[in-house]
């Protein structure tokens, strides 16, 4: 059983790793969301570093915690977790989008060992967790389950009927982890159905709901700590809050959309700032 914890290795260090990883499979094809990987490094960091149960070199092993990320174009920064877990091989970066590839571009959980579930189709994952969550509670199996979802999914109806029914079945072992870095495919998310504040929305259905720094480390700790101790019989939610591009300033101070675009010359330059940054 391994909880990543107790490492040598801190989680500034696997959080820089997810990065660098996420780079080197983005230069591989020239492309791909490289903007939400950079801002959820930290946030995945603490997920497969520091709270979840499971074996790395055993992805189907029943008492593990399950990590479903709804968010199927994340696959990239999923990827760089799994390889810095050593679930997923590092010779494998090349081969990153490529014709059979284990790492396809948008997840797919018949492709790669510890992807739980094909995501992409957005607002279906969390539903796919509650169903997840009940049939491990009927088991008496103890794991978690973490869904990561996006801020774009809290506009789809078919994301607040799985809230519902995660609050009707009194779910504790599920803990929804919401990627707020305030862009979806139309533009920014404050613009369209997100204009309320998410974690008091969150509370009103009745969900023990935390709101932090989704590039704060020691932040992401605290939050994830106290969403697995809560006593209430209820499921938890953590809105994280997250810089797109985050460790890479020239892109950080790019104009933000969806979809960041990288020149080819911009990989390397990428790479040498964090290379210049690696923590000690």
């Amino acid at each position: 059983m391994v909880r990543q914890s107790g490492s040598n290795v801190s989680l500034a260090q696997r959080a820089w790793a997810i990065r660098r990883n996420a780079l080197l499979m983005g230069e591989v094809q020239g492309q791909g969301y490289i903007g939400q990987a950079l801002g959820a490094a930290d946030l995945l960091a603490v997920t497969h570093f520091h709270a979840m149960t499971y074996r790395p070199e055993e992805p189907e092993w029943e008492g593990r915690d399950r990590f479903y990320l709804s968010i199927g174009h994340y696959a990239i920064a999923l990827y760089a977790a799994m390889i810095e877990a050593g679930i997923l091989p590092e010779d494998e970066i090349a081969t990153y989008g490529m014709d059979d590839s284990r790492m396809p571009m948008s997840g797919m959980a018949s492709y790669t060992p510890g992807m739980e579930i094909t995501g992409g189709s957005l607002g279906h994952g969390l539903g796919i967790a509650v169903g997840a969550a009940m049939g491990l509670k009927r088991k008496g199996n103890p794991a978690f389950v973490y869904n990561m979802l996006s801020d774009g999914e809290l506009g789809e109806g078919s994301t607040w009927e799985a809230v519902m029914s995660a609050v009707q079945w009194k779910l504790d072992n599920l803990i929804a982890v919401v990627d707020f870095n305030n862009q979806q495919a139309d533009g920014p998310t404050r613009e369209a159905l997100a204009r309320t504040p998410e974690a008091a929305k969150w509370e009103a259905f009745g969900w023990h709901a935390q709101e932090v720094d989704g590039n704060d480390l020691d932040a992401l700790v605290a939050a994830f700590d106290t969403a697995r101790r809560h006593e209430g019989a209820r499921p938890r939610v953590i809105i994280c809050n997250t810089k797109m591009c985050k460790g890479i300033p020239f892109l950080e101070e790019r104009e933000i959309t969806h979809f960041i675009r990288v020149e080819p010359d911009e990989w390397q330059k990428a790479l040498a700032i964090l290379d210049e940054e690696k923590p000690q």
